[in-house]
């Protein structure tokens, strides 16, 4: 099972983690996977369901592990601080501390503090919950006291456990068109979290406290060699013999240097016991005054030991050893990474912890001397900016530019904090409106839940404070357009920056809420899981595909994929299951697609499954046509269409030259149809040629992919099995045997 190899993973990794914060973190997710277990063996979690914890609504916020497991705990259940509790007099009325506070608040003297912290920009959301009260006290301001009551009768049942009430302060959210990643405070705390590596440590404790010590180790033998220092000349030993000659000191210096290593020895790792200087060292310790209790084979050994390093680095007091010496030195004084973290960490100390970086100029100067005096001087290194970065406040797309936003899954979580104001927009009372903006963006925080029979992830208007504004929101024709124009930018900014990968849920959600903003209407649909596919689709799909049919008509992706021509009424074959309606036909002729990619006598379901969800991408296009038509970017993806495309098979063969997996191979189709599809609006010619030219690095493996688009391209068609009678084939990435991609498939 899925979640008992997830509590086995962290148990592992809890328990033999060398680094103490992973131990912790680790020990976190344990406590996590256990309560999802004992949940699910009690029957007190229901996996799947849009309700799993039972007894519970649907809006409460809910802990969230990897797979869309609930845990159980809900996300706003926390103790009340010293400071809630300092508010309330001693017969304050509740069965816990929570409902005391809860209920304190819906008094006069509570639902004052609330309203004017509204008013005054002092209250900070980080759960949703946290601004139930707040929408109360508004009501309640405004006369709407029915609507008040009726929530707080929906709020009651849980005031004992949850927190309904903000955070006291400042909004630290951006204002305007800016993101961030991260917090200062989180930026700071990433910072502080740096290491320096064992490898890198080793390094600089040998040249700053082994190598001074080795120097007068191999002095103090040297001055007992009568004659010449040993030497290797062609391999052999040659040169004077040590232990002839005992200077007069030697007793003293040899006394001072097997001080100064036991003090060493207990702070640093010990040499390699067969190393020279172990060789020397315990030599050392057995010759008090001479060497008469080392034998002749041991005195051979030291004679060795010093023609290794006098011929490697040179004489003690040499110039050759000096200038080593000197320049190790130089190195080992260089400040280490984490020590630059920590300065850099420490300029952050200027900004507000909740708050954003407004530029990285007053961050991004050298190490001075007040900082640091043994690094004055020293630039700031460009990875370490860029983990501050992540803190800084602006447009979507410098922060695209600068790396800091990756991917679109990092794009998806930036983005509610420019949606959630306009959605708030359509609020004419500007405290309401900043209280909508925090809550909508602290509900896009929540994780999803694993769901099946077709269910729906938790939306926004389901919290019963947002449904209780919903009639003093206005559709505001400015909010429209800008939602338009956002969704436009941003999908721009997603097919451009990310070419290569399929927008992911999240984001697609996001666009869901800016689609519902700007009045659009689209058939926007999510990436199914193969493990949970139901075996049908909801409506939208086949209006997705429908779309896709018309718009890439007649275009290269058409004729790669053989998009249907048209599709017929919905009416024809729609039915509803688990009160959803579906689109039978189109499941339907996903199946029958999939044939292509069935190699297995006996598939497993999941393969099998992941066959079909494939087929629903590539009719629906997975969105791009939906939005390329509905946002007007033809014109623009003409333009920008064969570096898009370029850069998606690019990443496809670079992906291919890496070891081959089901992930891999999946993910490199996905990469191939993007570009096809930015293929589709512009002259495939060169792009072609440089695709099979990057492409004969992967030999004759991947070279029937490159023939079947180019003879695609060439006006040539597939067969029913995927072929081309010159030898093409279509490259699809799931299927239920052997790929015939991979080294295995031959």
């Amino acid at each position: 099972m899925y979640a008992t190899g997830r509590l086995q993973h962290a148990l592992e990794r809890a328990l033999v983690a060398d680094d103490p914060a992973v131990r912790r973190r680790a020990a976190v997710r344990v406590d996590a996977w256990r309560n999802v277990l004992e949940g699910m063996a009690s029957g007190r979690l229901t996996i799947g369901s849009r309700t799993p914890v039972a007894d519970t609504p649907v809006w409460v916020t809910l802990e969230v592990v990897t797979g869309g497991f609930a845990t159980g705990r809900y996300v706003a259940e926390s103790p009340p601080s010293a400071d809630e509790l300092a508010r309330l007099p001693e017969n304050a009325p509740g069965e816990t501390d929570r409902e005391r506070v809860n209920l304190w608040y819906l008094g006069d003297e509570g639902l004052a503090d609330l309203g004017q912290a509204m008013r005054a920009g002092r209250c900070r959301v980080d759960v949703p919950e946290e601004s139930a009260l707040l929408v109360v006290a508004w009501l309640l301001e405004h006369g709407h006291f029915a609507a008040a009551l009726d929530l707080v009768a929906e709020l009651r049942p849980l005031m004992h456990r949850l927190r309904l009430t903000p955070t006291f302060g400042p909004s630290s959210a951006p204002v305007g068109a800016v993101v961030r990643r991260q917090s200062v405070d989180q930026a700071r705390a990433q910072l502080r979290q740096a290491k320096v590596p064992p490898r890198i440590a080793a390094m600089r404790e040998t040249l700053k406290v082994w190598n001074p010590l080795y120097d007068r180790l191999v002095a103090l033998w040297c001055d007992t060699v009568d004659g010449d220092l040993p030497e290797l000349v062609s391999g052999a030993v040659s040169g004077g013999w040590p232990c002839r000659v005992w200077p007069d000191d030697w007793v003293e210096r040899r006394r001072q240097w097997l001080d100064d290593y036991a003090t060493a020895a207990e702070l640093h790792h010990a040499r390699h016991p067969k190393s020279n200087f172990a060789r020397l060292q315990s030599a050392l310790e057995r010759c008090p005054v001479d060497s008469s209790a080392l034998t002749g084979r041991e005195v051979g050994w030291i004679r060795r030991a010093l023609a290794n390093t006098v011929t490697a680095h040179g004489a003690p007091g040499s110039e050759a050893r000096a200038v080593l010496r000197t320049a190790q030195y130089g190195v080992a004084a260089r400040p280490t990474y984490a020590t630059l973290a920590h300065v850099l960490s420490t300029r952050l100390d200027r900004f507000p912890r909740d708050g954003g970086l407004p530029a990285l100029d007053p961050i991004a100067g050298d190490v001075d001397g007040a900082e640091l005096p043994s690094a004055a001087g020293v630039a700031m290194p460009p990875h370490l900016l860029a983990k501050a970065a992540r803190a800084l406040e602006a447009p979507i797309g410098e922060l695209v530019d600068r790396g800091v936003i990756g991917s679109g899954e990092v794009l998806a979580e930036v983005l509610p904090q420019v949606t959630s104001q306009l959605l708030a927009a359509n609020i004419a009372d500007p405290a309401l409106a900043s209280v909508y903006a925090q809550t909508y963006a602290a509900f896009r925080r929540r994780r999803s839940l694993l769901l099946q029979n077709l269910e729906h992830q938790v939306r926004f208007d389901e919290l019963p404070w947002i449904s209780a504004v919903a009639p003093y929101r206005d559709r505001s024709q400015k909010a429209t357009r800008a939602a338009a124009q956002t969704l436009r930018e941003t999908a721009a900014v997603a097919l451009g920056a990310f070419p290569q990968t399929i927008l992911p849920n999240p984001l697609v959600r996001e666009f869901r809420a800016l689609v519902s903003q700007a009045g659009l209407g689209l058939p926007l649909v999510e990436e199914v899981a193969a493990d949970i596919f139901m075996g049908t689709f909801t409506a939208k799909w086949r209006e997705a595909a429908s779309v896709a049919s018309r718009v890439l008509s007649g275009t290269l992706y058409a004729r790669y994929y053989d998009l249907p021509a048209a599709w017929p009424a919905a009416e024809q074959r729609s039915r509803i299951r688990w009160r959803k309606l579906t689109s039978d036909d189109f499941a339907d002729l996903c199946r029958s697609r999939a044939q292509e990619a069935h190699t297995a006598q006996t598939p497993g379901y999941v393969a099998q499954n992941g066959t079909v969800l494939e087929q629903s991408q590539i009719l629906t296009s997975h969105n791009l046509a939906v939005l390329v038509e509905a946002l007007d970017l033809t014109d623009w993806l003409r333009e920008v269409g064969p570096e898009l495309a370029d850069r998606s098979f690019t990443w496809a063969i670079q992906r291919q030259t890496q070891p081959v997996s089901l992930a891999g191979l999946k993910n490199t189709a996905y990469a191939w149809r993007q570009g096809i599809f930015f293929l589709s609006y512009t002259d495939p010619t060169a792009v072609l040629a440089k695709l099979r030219e990057q492409a004969a690095v992967l030999g004759p493996r991947f070279a029937p992919a490159v023939t079947g688009l180019m003879d695609i391209a060439a006006g040539h068609h597939f067969d029913t099995n995927g072929r081309t009678p010159q030898g093409g084939r279509r490259l699809l990435g799931w299927t239920t045997g052997p790929h015939w991609c991979s080294a295995s498939a031959g």
